[in-house]
């Protein structure tokens, strides 16, 4: 099936769309409905399990609207690894990611709307609940969030990849958004307490370009210092930038490893010569046969 441009563009601003919706719904829920005083490891109001929970269901739902008109990447870092692999033309980065960051900003600005009467009562100054909205880090400075996100990331696209690789154990029918999912609640169990797991810069900018532009303090992009004075910030940087970093790592680390290996054993099993070879002989002999593939496929 082919889809045009447009329709590309409104399935992954869709998508990403419902992506948020749950996601920083699931914020939303823990940080203004959370017990007060809170209760540690409270999961029916609120709590970490949830959030984990919460974001693995939101990439699921979101991978279900958009898969089968785009792919359903919802991430900036996804569409830049697929494009660097060969896996898409370049020619459909800048609608996919458009659609991206438009639809993570709707998101947000409906969530903001669905919770604004409770949110007016619990931040009604609007400056220390823009968590809710983006990620912010555990460690102060660029390199640990920077490098927490590359790995996270990395792990992400490494895994899609092995999730959807027609050549490797693929799941069964209509389960891959599923299986995404379950990839980002391990990502979230394990590594999101350094940078709150972005690993998309869309997830990320889109939501907080919202609670900048709705007069959110202490977003990122300023920060209050001790005395109260708001100073510019880097903190919004890592989770942009380390994605893109840690994906296309990702995507060629697979490639060049598990990918190639499931190619040239593909090719292998197709060939006839190999096949009469028999291939258990001798590494030598199954040498010289993946030579003589390679020399055909050149």
């Amino acid at each position: 099936m082919k889809f045009t441009k447009g329709q590309e563009f409104m399935a992954e601003f869709l998508g990403t769309m419902v992506l948020i919706l749950f996601g920083c719904g699931v914020v939303a829920m823990v940080v203004l409905f959370g017990s007060n005083p809170a209760i540690p490891g409270e999961v029916v109001k609120g709590g970490y399990t949830n959030v984990t929970l919460g974001w693995g269901l939101a990439v699921t739902f979101g991978i279900y609207i958009a898969g089968t008109i785009s792919g359903a990447h919802l991430n900036p870092a996804v569409t830049l690894a697929m494009c660097v692999t060969k896996r898409m033309p370049w020619s459909k980065a800048p609608h996919y990611i458009l659609g991206q960051f438009l639809g993570a900003f709707a998101g947000a600005a409906l969530v903001f709307g669905v919770y604004y009467p409770k949110w007016i009562t619990v931040d009604p100054t609007f400056d220390h609940t823009t968590g809710i909205f983006s990620t912010f880090p555990a460690i102060a400075g660029f390199w640990p969030g920077f490098f927490d996100q590359v790995v996270g990331t990395a792990l992400l696209l490494g895994l899609i990849l092995a999730v959807v690789d027609k050549l490797n154990a693929l799941p069964g029918s209509n389960m891959a958004p599923f299986i995404i999912g379950l990839i980002v609640v391990a990502i979230g169990i394990s590594f999101g307490g350094m940078n709150g797991y972005a690993i998309n810069p869309a997830r990320d900018m889109g939501p907080r370009l919202f609670a900048l532009l709705m007069g959110f303090k202490n977003n990122g992009f300023f920060m209050n210092d001790p005395s109260g004075v708001a100073a510019a910030s880097i903190i919004w940087i890592p989770p942009v930038v380390g994605p893109i970093v840690g994906g296309i790592l990702g995507a060629l680390a697979y490639d060049f490893t598990i990918g190639k290996a499931l190619v040239t054993a593909h090719k292998l099993s197709s060939d006839p010569e190999a096949r009469a070879d028999g291939m258990d002989s001798s590494h030598r002999e199954h040498e010289e046969v993946i030579n003589r593939v390679a020399g055909k496929a050149l």
